[in-house]
C-alpha cells in the first residue's frame, strides 16, 4: 500500500483518552465469568444450531434457524471453534466439523456464492477447521471458495467486486469496506499453494480501499464505485449508513479491524497507521459508554446503538494494538477502550440465557434504512464479541 493521502495524514487526536485510560479494568475473573455466560447461551442452541444455522439477526431476541445461504453463515461456525479452543470441550468441535462439511457442500453446488462474502463463510469454518484440526476436507473447501473470490477481481479497476453479478450495471465496480475481512481468504490460499495471483489481487484491493474508502478525515464510505473498464474512481455511497457523507459504525470497524488483519499478510506500515487513525475517528465519536450508535453522525441516544459494531471495534482495536510498537502514544488507549466495551457489553448488553435461538447481544442493527435487524441481536456481533473475549483470555491465533 502507497503513502497515499489517506494513509500519511496525521490521526485525529484522541479526545477522551485520559478518561478511557482512567477507567478501571475488568480483572481476568470478570472477563471469565462472561466468557462463561456466552458458551452457556451456545450450549441452549447447540442442538438446534448443528445441521441448521441462525439467520443473520434475531427477532424477539431470537434467531430462526436456516439452511447455509446467507453470507453471515460462517459467523456460528466461527463460534463454535472458538468455543471449542476456549472450553477444549469436544461437543463444539463435532457441531463444527458437521458444519464444514457443509461448506464444502454449499461452494460445490454453488449455493449463493457469487459474493465477495466468502472469506466471511470459508475463513471462519474451513480455514478455522484445517489450522485447528488439519481438516482436508476444510482445506479443500476453502481453497475452492478462494478461487471462487478471484473471479470476482477486476483487474482494471484493481478492486473485488462485492456483490452482484459481474454484467449488471448497478453493481460493475462496486467495493465495499466489508472485504478487508474477505482478503484474509485469499492471502491464505496465495500461502498454502504457492500462487501468487491470490496475493496481488489481495494486495490492489486493499491499496484501493485505503485510497478510495478512507476520507481525508478517517471516515469511511461504506461502498465506493470504479469504472470497472478504466480503472478511474466513480464515487462513494452509502448502502446501510444514515447517508452518503455520515460514517456507518460497522463499516468504521470494518475498517478498524481489516487493515491491521491484512497487515499480518502484508507488513505494510501504511496500513496500522491507517488503521489507527480510523481507530481515533471512531473512538472521538461514541456514546459516555462507548457502544457506539448505528452511524457515527449520532453518538447519544435517542439514535440506536449497534452492539455489533462496538464488538467488531473491539476486536480491531485489540489487533491494531498488537501491531503498534509499545511506545506508540496512543496503543495503550486502544487496549483500554477495547476492555471496557468488552465488560460494558458482557454487563448491560447479553440478552438472558432463554430459549434455544436466543441471542447473545442485544442491541445490534443489521440494516437501518431497510428496518432490518434493528434493536436485535446479530451474529456477527455475537461471534466478535467471543472473539475479543476469547482474545482477551488467552494466546489466539486468528482464523482470519
Amino acid at each position: 500500500m502507497s503513502q497515499s493521502a489517506s494513509s500519511a495524514a496525521a490521526r485525529e487526536p484522541l479526545r477522551r483518552a485520559e478518561e478511557i485510560l482512567a477507567r478501571p479494568r475488568p480483572d481476568r475473573a470478570k472477563l471469565d465469568a462472561i466468557l462463561a455466560a456466552v458458551l452457556a447461551r451456545i450450549d441452549a442452541s447447540l442442538d438446534l444450531f448443528t445441521e441448521a444455522f441462525p439467520r443473520p439477526s434475531s427477532e424477539g431476541g431470537v434467531y430462526a434457524p436456516m439452511d447455509n445461504t446467507e453470507w453471515t453463515n460462517g459467523f456460528w461456525t466461527g463460534m463454535l471453534w472458538l468455543a471449542f479452543e476456549a472450553s477444549g470441550q469436544s461437543r463444539y468441535r463435532l457441531a463444527a466439523e458437521r458444519q464444514v462439511e457443509s461448506f464444502r457442500d454449499r461452494i460445490e453446488r454453488e449455493v449463493n456464492v457469487d459474493h465477495h462474502d466468502l472469506g466471511f463463510l470459508y475463513s471462519l469454518s474451513c480455514v478455522a477447521a484445517w489450522k485447528l484440526t488439519g481438516s482436508m476436507s476444510g482445506r479443500e473447501a476453502a481453497l475452492a471458495a478462494a478461487r471462487r473470490l478471484m473471479t470476482r477481481y477486476l483487474p482494471a479497476a484493481g478492486i473485488i467486486q462485492a456483490w452482484g453479478d459481474l454484467s449488471d450495471p448497478e453493481q460493475a465496480g462496486r467495493m465495499i469496506i466489508d472485504c478487508n475481512l474477505n482478503l484474509p481468504l485469499l492471502y491464505w490460499a496465495s500461502e498454502e499453494t504457492g500462487d501468487p495471483a491470490f496475493r496481488i489481487a489481495a494486495d490492489s484491493h486493499i491499496a484501493q480501499a485505503g485510497k478510495h474508502i478512507v476520507r481525508p478525515d478517517a471516515s469511511t464510505f461504506h461502498t465506493f464505485y470504479m469504472d470497472p473498464n478504466t480503472g478511474e474512481a466513480v464515487g462513494g455511497k452509502t448502502h446501510q449508513g444514515f447517508s452518503d457523507s455520515s460514517c456507518w459504525a460497522r463499516g468504521q470497524a470494518w475498517g478498524v479491524s481489516g487493515f491491521p488483519l491484512v497487515h499480518r499478510y502484508k507488513a505494510d506500515p501504511a496500513l496500522i497507521e491507517l488503521a489507527a487513525r480510523l481507530a481515533n475517528y471512531f473512538l472521538n465519536r461514541l456514546p459516555d459508554d462507548l457502544i457506539c450508535c448505528w452511524d457515527l453522525v449520532f453518538t447519544n441516544a435517542p439514535h440506536e446503538r449497534d452492539s455489533s459494531a462496538a464488538a467488531i471495534a473491539a476486536c480491531g482495536l485489540l489487533e491494531l494494538a498488537r501491531a503498534l510498537p509499545l511506545a506508540d502514544p496512543d496503543r495503550e488507549t486502544y487496549e483500554a477502550a477495547a476492555l471496557a466495551m468488552v465488560e460494558t457489553l458482557g454487563e448491560r448488553y447479553l440478552l438472558p440465557l432463554g430459549q434455544p435461538g436466543t441471542g447473545i447481544l442485544a442491541h445490534g442493527v443489521y440494516h437501518m434504512p431497510n428496518r432490518v435487524g434493528v434493536d436485535e441481536a446479530c451474529i456477527w456481533g455475537d461471534y466478535f464479541f467471543l472473539e475479543a473475549l476469547v482474545r482477551l483470555t488467552r494466546v489466539w491465533e486468528p482464523y482470519w
